[in-house]
């Protein structure tokens, strides 16, 4: 791929027990746990909308989205939850995440194709996994396919 830019940065973070990675170019900003208002006849994995210096925007919780268990975050000293701004499509929509990692240098070289079945996560939501130094992996999400456009338009005030 000639011409691309073969490095990147990824925001990544805990979501259970995985960690997970967007593209920085992706990111508003991050935000703390607040308060968030519950709409209704939202579809199950919105969990309602914050007022963000007099911006709405909906919260979605990957871990419903996904099937993935929570963190306990009861005697955790560090629990570092909040909630990522993204923008998909010029629209700011925030995703509740269990703990905020950082973030991380990554070549394409180093990003692979996804197995068919990771984590309970279906792979059309990711754009591929990159090992890490102690043995693990990050995945990266492709934050354009977690939601097609007419899920978008439900949860777009």
């Amino acid at each position: 791929m000639a011409g691309e830019d073969s490095q990147f940065q990824l925001v990544t973070f805990q979501l259970g027990e995985e960690v997970y990675g967007v593209n920085i170019m992706d990111v508003k900003e991050i935000v703390k746990i607040q308060e968030v208002r519950p709409i209704p006849n939202a579809p199950h994995y919105v969990e309602g909308i914050i007022n963000l210096r007099s911006e709405i925007i909906p919260i979605i919780d990957l871990h419903k989205r996904f099937r993935i268990k929570s963190i306990e975050n009861e005697g955790y000293v560090d629990f570092d939850g909040g909630f990522i701004i993204l923008n998909i499509e010029g629209n700011k929509i925030g995703i509740i995440i269990d703990r905020i990692a950082r973030v991380v240098h990554v070549s394409m070289a180093d990003v692979k194709d996804p197995p068919q079945m990771l984590s309970g996560i279906g792979t059309e939501y990711i754009h591929g996994v990159i090992r890490s130094e102690n043995g693990g992996y990050l995945i990266m999400l492709d934050i354009r396919k977690l939601f097609n456009p007419k899920e978008l338009q439900k949860i777009i005030p």
